[in-house]
């Protein structure tokens, strides 16, 4: 069963520009995806997705094969799943897992990607995507409450203990496999049977901001030391 790695990266990072040729613990981004992607064992090819020339040269020269992406596809609106199939229809030939890898998770473990296809390939699930459990508890404005805010997975009248707490956890973005099959029919990364991948908290830190960037390079040295 043909596994292929797509690493989206356009240039046109607005939040923190040249994003995906930024440096983490002395390497970009991009190169620390596809080096992630390279590592699972399962993945048989690594394609990065872009629009930039830099960035392209830079995926190259970490070992991925580059499919130039059409510009109506790199703007600000165009939706990920769009870069997807692009590169399947290009690429895919016999592929039938996509893994669905960004380059803003610089710390992605190549054992959890590798754990998530083997989720995908067995039926157990369709999808399955980086996530971290998060006992927490949720509040959101409330029209009964007159404006003011009410709990969403817990009666705030009555406290729960944490561990009382409905099972949940939140994506990180790190990465989604996904079923091909169920993808293109689809057209979205969610169908099917959905399960959350779980990952070690440390390795979820995810980069929109330059705040989010500082941290994650002043962390690098100790993330990677405990992985280790």
């Amino acid at each position: 069963m043909s596994v292929l790695a797509v690493i989206p990266a356009r240039g046109g990072s607005k939040g923190v520009p040249g994003k995906n040729l930024r440096s983490v613990g002395g390497r970009s981004l991009v190169a620390r995806a596809v080096g992630a992607a390279l590592a699972a064992a399962s993945v048989d090819r690594v394609v990065v997705s872009t629009d930039d020339p830099a960035i392209a040269r830079e995926a190259e020269a970490a070992g991925a094969t580059v499919v130039v992406r059409p510009a109506p596809l790199a703007t600000d609106d165009a939706p990920s799943e769009a870069a997807l199939l692009h590169a399947l229809d290009l690429v895919g030939d016999g592929v039938e897992v996509l893994v669905f890898m960004q380059a803003t998770s610089p710390f992605i473990d190549p054992v959890d990607v590798d754990a998530a296809i083997a989720r995908v390939r067995s039926g157990a699930a369709d999808v399955a995507f980086a996530a971290i459990a998060t006992p927490v508890f949720l509040w959101a404005p409330s029209v009964e409450q007159g404006g003011g805010w009410a709990g969403v997975n817990h009666d705030a009248a009555r406290r729960p203990r944490r561990q009382e707490l409905p099972p949940q956890v939140a994506e990180t973005g790190a990465f989604y496999v996904l079923d091909v099959g169920g993808f293109r029919a689809a057209g979205h990364r969610f169908f099917g049977r959905v399960e959350p991948a779980l990952v070690a908290e440390r390795t979820a830190i995810e980069i929109d901001t330059e705040q989010q960037l500082q941290l994650a390079d002043a962390l690098a040295g100790t993330i990677e030391g405990v992985r280790a």
